[in-house]
C-alpha cells in the first residue's frame, strides 16, 4: 500500500505562519425599533376595545366572536411584526458583516472586510431625523446586501469603513510573509 504525504507535513512549520487574529463581535444590531410602533399601540388599545365591545352586546356567542376577533387581531397585528422584527438581524465582526433574516425560509448573507466593498448610506426625512438609515453594501460581484433601518447609521458606516481598512491593512501585511498563499505564486 503506497503512503501518500499528508496536507500537514507539507505545511510550514508554526513559526512561520502569520498570527490571524480572532473573529470578536463589533456590534449586533436589529432595525429601528420604530417599525414596532404601530403593534405597540394595537396592544395597547385591543383589549379596551374588547371589553368594551363585550360590555355592549349581551349575547354569548356576541362575547365570544369578539375574543376571537380580537385574538386573530393580536396575532396578525401584533404577535407577526414582532415575530417578523425578531428574525431581522445584522452582526458585524472584525472579519465579516453577517444579516441574517426570515422565520420559515432562513436566508443567511455574508460579505468579508477582506474582500474590500463599497458601502452607502441613504436616509429618509424621517430617518435622518431619528438616526437611523440604510446601508447598502455593494461587493461589486453579487447582489449588493441592504441593511434596512439600520439604527445609528452614520456610526455604523463609520465602523463598516474602518474595518475594511484594517482588514486591507492586514491583508497587505500577510502578502509577502512565508507561508501564505500569495508567497506560493
Amino acid at each position: 500500500m503506497a503512503e501518500y504525504p499528508s496536507a500537514a507535513a507539507s505545511l510550514p512549520p508554526d513559526a512561520s505562519r502569520p498570527v490571524v487574529p480572532t473573529e470578536r463581535v463589533i456590534a449586533r444590531l436589529r432595525p429601528h425599533a420604530r417599525s414596532l410602533f404601530w403593534p405597540a399601540l394595537v396592544l395597547i388599545a385591543l383589549p379596551g376595545a374588547t371589553i368594551y365591545a363585550v360590555a355592549l352586546f349581551p349575547e354569548l356567542w356576541q362575547h365570544v366572536l369578539f375574543v376571537v376577533a380580537a385574538i386573530l387581531l393580536f396575532v396578525l397585528l401584533v404577535l407577526f411584526p414582532y415575530i417578523a422584527w425578531l428574525n431581522h438581524r445584522c452582526t458585524i465582526t472584525t472579519r465579516r458583516v453577517i444579516a441574517r433574516r426570515g422565520f420559515f425560509v432562513r436566508e443567511r448573507r455574508e460579505i468579508f472586510h477582506s474582500r474590500g466593498y463599497h458601502v452607502t448610506l441613504k436616509q429618509s426625512w424621517l430617518q435622518s431625523a431619528l438616526g437611523s438609515g440604510d446601508i447598502h453594501i455593494s461587493s461589486g460581484v453579487e447582489k449588493s446586501l441592504v441593511l434596512r433601518d439600520v439604527p445609528g447609521a452614520a456610526e455604523v458606516l463609520e465602523t463598516l469603513h474602518e474595518l475594511i481598512e484594517r482588514n486591507q491593512i492586514v491583508l497587505t501585511s500577510h502578502a509577502g510573509s512565508p507561508g501564505t498563499a500569495t508567497a506560493a505564486f
